[in-house]
């Protein structure tokens, strides 16, 4: 019978033939989430886009004008606020996105999947950049929040079911460096956007389009040469020497079989994960979107040596905390993005439950030491104590994916992955809503700043003590949902696998029990990571310049 015809975006495509080299996945999932991790960046973009018309100073828009007037209008400029709304869109998008086209994604493989969040990703900041042009703010939610979300989505999620087929040995590690990606992005993406700004500022333009033009020129580049790297490994192909440690680690957590996604939504172990990384993510995020205003009105002049209150300090004063604060938020994001290989990493070995058990006991134990901290005037420890809770915010994402690997196998985990990511679309609610809300209240009140954020402490707290009690009664999935041998073999068909095994592809490794890695592999590899680290190295060169000035 006759073949049908493929293309080099087809899943035929990227099986990995004899001699491929594992270790090129990773550099080629970082190039995508390095860029697409800029969505962590885009508030730089806000004040000068508060600008846009005015230039030097915003064009107040009148009072009758609300949010929806906002969106249409062309002679005043946008609200801080209401720009915001394209930061919430972003991981509204990205959760629901993965969620409906997982299940497609792990049928016509990655490639396809990274190319489509290339155009996307890219294509809606153009989109944007001619929202910016024309001053329709609806344009640019339509282009960075809902087309952009939905590349964030394909692209955050592609590389996940192929890092844990390559790396069955380290699925935290290679789903680590990915994720880690994603959290570095903004380390990168915002100084260069800040740079390219500069460079485009006019007298009488802020030059946030052009950059959204040269940045979406960029990052088109990295990703698809990210997406056209992407291979996946033949199906039953495993590592020289390595055998699947199953039935004894971690209490039989770790399945040989695979769940079909359809019934995921029907199995409680999914919906305890989901509600133990939506409480690690709301008590992060949280944190995250006040960590620069909390230290300020947390510590006041102490931070610059001066005995007075937030509220005692002028204008002076004001700004030199606030560049101490800004040093501050960017030792966390260090710490978030360390966090996501650390974590990852160590779980390969303490494994998946008990890596959470220590977010959530550690976390715990942190979040209510602040307050005393905070009280003491030890900034030392305040600080050590974020930056600790930052971590393990970001290791809960890279940790994820393989806690579910391991619990619902890997067949079709980069579906269930998108699934799960539903989780973080609520805490990226819950969490802001929270701490802000609650600081709101404790103001009105009359309590003083310093002391406002207590309370909020000790509710995120209980969040991750709920957060626990679900990973703790998390079990090994019951054999009946798993799919039978020949449910597996029709699943296998239908995502194009066992053509793979009937081409012949990795018979030679197989046989050899090997991996056969030509000679200039080596080469290639090296090539691959540095194009990545380099641009990674200069974010955190620029963060760490940053950090310096809350040492100084």
């Amino acid at each position: 019978m006759t073949k049908p015809s493929v293309n080099f975006l087809d899943k035929e495509c990227t099986i990995a033939g004899p001699g491929f080299n594992r270790w090129l996945v990773p550099p080629a999932a970082l190039a995508i989430h390095l860029c697409i991790g800029m969505a962590y960046g885009f508030s730089v973009f806000w004040l000068p886009l508060s600008k846009a018309l005015g230039i030097k100073d915003s064009i107040a828009c009148g009072a009758d004008v609300g949010f929806f007037q906002e969106l249409f209008i062309t002679h005043c400029d946008w609200n801080i606020s209401t720009l915001g709304w394209m930061y919430t869109l972003f991981f509204v998008f990205l959760g629901s996105s993965a969620s409906l086209w997982g299940g497609w994604l792990e049928h016509v493989g990655p490639r396809k999947a990274a190319v489509i969040s290339a155009l996307c990703w890219c294509g809606g900041m153009l989109l944007s950049a001619l929202g910016i042009y024309l001053h329709q703010f609806w344009i640019m939610l339509l282009g960075s929040g809902v087309i952009g979300g939905i590349g964030l989505g394909l692209g955050y999620i592609s590389p996940v079911s192929t890092l844990i087929k390559w790396f069955p040995d380290r699925r935290g590690m290679a789903t680590g460096m990915a994720i880690m990606g994603f959290g570095g992005g903004a380390m990168i993406g915002s100084p260069l956007a800040t740079a390219l700004m500069n460079h485009f500022a006019t007298p009488t333009d802020v030059g946030v389009m052009q950059t959204f033009m040269v940045m979406a020129v960029i990052y088109f580049v990295f990703m698809i040469t990210g997406a056209l790297s992407y291979r996946i490994p033949a199906s039953g192909w495993k590592p020289l020497g390595w055998t699947p440690r199953i039935a004894k680690k971690n209490n039989g957590m770790i399945t040989p079989h695979h769940v079909h996604v359809k019934n995921i939504y029907k199995i409680k172990q999914f919906w305890l994960l989901w509600a133990a990384l939506c409480m690690n993510v709301s008590a992060g995020i949280g944190v995250i979107g006040m960590s620069s205003p909390m230290l300020q009105e947390v510590f006041g002049g102490q931070l610059i040596g001066v005995a007075k209150t937030y509220s005692e300090l002028d204008k002076t004063e004001l700004a030199a905390i606030a560049g101490i604060a800004a040093g501050f938020t960017a030792l966390l994001s260090l710490f978030n993005i360390g966090g996501r290989f650390f974590w990852a990493t160590l779980s390969d070995f303490f494994g998946r439950k008990m890596t959470f058990i220590i977010f959530f006991v550690l976390g715990g134990l942190l979040y209510i030491s602040i307050p005393g901290s905070a009280d003491a005037g030890n900034k030392l420890l305040f600080v050590a104590a974020f930056c600790v809770i930052l971590s393990m915010y970001g290791g809960g994402f890279s940790t994820a994916p393989a806690y579910l690997a391991d619990l619902f196998g890997t067949q079709m985990v980069g579906a269930i992955h998108g699934r799960l990511l539903t989780a973080w679309a609520t805490a990226g609610i819950l969490g802001p809503v929270i701490v802000n809300y609650m600081r709101d209240y404790q103001l009105s009140l009359g309590l003083p700043r310093e002391q406002v954020y207590n309370q909020t402490m000790m509710i995120l707290a209980g969040l991750l003590m709920a957060g626990l009690l679900c990973n703790l009664l998390i079990r090994p999935v019951a054999d009946k949902w798993f799919m039978t041998a020949k449910e597996l073999a029709e699943e296998k068909h239908h995502a194009r696998e066992i053509i793979a095994e009937e081409d012949g592809h990795f018979i030679a490794d197989k046989e050899q029990g090997r991996d056969a890695i030509k000679p200039t592999s080596k080469v290639m590899v090296w090539l691959a990571w540095i194009v990545v680290v380099i641009p990674l190295s200069w974010g955190v060169y620029k963060t760490l310049i940053n950090a310096a000035r809350f040492f100084i």
